[in-house]
């Protein structure tokens, strides 16, 4: 039995504690990659939220993802934009749900065919654990707790805000 709160949390809160989780370190002139599609929505919320200046970069990892093989093309693959330089800049890496860590690991393999940046941190709304790969977030908000079998949805409403769903595999 999983033990998610209910309601679940409200996401555009989440957003808010993450930007100031983020805010001390800003210092660093940081550039936001989104991961397509619920990290790409909380980058663009953290770009307004901390006032950053530079448009956000937006990466798909579905033709980096080891699975590919066996899980085809998604239908709905969004084109990778990364309106900056990589090289030697501080990047933080944005995804919704923090899960085995094979996402994340993909993004960095497309991120370093763009250069070598100086560091690369992760932040998170959530994070469900069952790590397949040692991989952790720089910054998070919601640890979570799931039974096998459930996965915790981030979704945009059609008002645009973020809200998280549960849906059943």
């Amino acid at each position: 039995m999983s033990t998610l709160p209910h309601p679940l949390p409200d996401a555009e809160a989440q957003c808010r504690t993450l930007a100031d989780l983020i805010r001390p370190y800003l210092h660093r002139q940081p550039a936001l990659v989104g991961i397509h599609s619920g990290g790409a929505w909380i980058a663009g919320r953290l770009k307004e939220l901390l006032g950053l200046p530079e448009d956000i970069g937006l990466i798909d990892v579905s033709f980096y993802r080891d699975d590919f093989a066996e899980k085809g093309l998604h239908p709905q693959v969004k084109p990778t934009v990364i309106p900056f330089d990589v090289e030697g800049r501080h990047l933080i890496l944005v995804d919704d749900v923090l899960y085995t860590g094979r996402t994340t690991r993909a993004a960095l393999n497309e991120l370093f065919d763009y250069g070598r940046p100086a560091a690369v941190d992760l932040a998170v709304l959530a994070d469900r654990g069952g790590r397949e790969l040692p991989i952790g977030a720089t910054y998070c908000v919601w640890d979570v707790d799931l039974d096998e079998g459930e996965n915790l949805v981030l979704g945009r409403q059609d008002d645009g805000q973020l809200a998280w769903r549960l849906e059943n595999a």
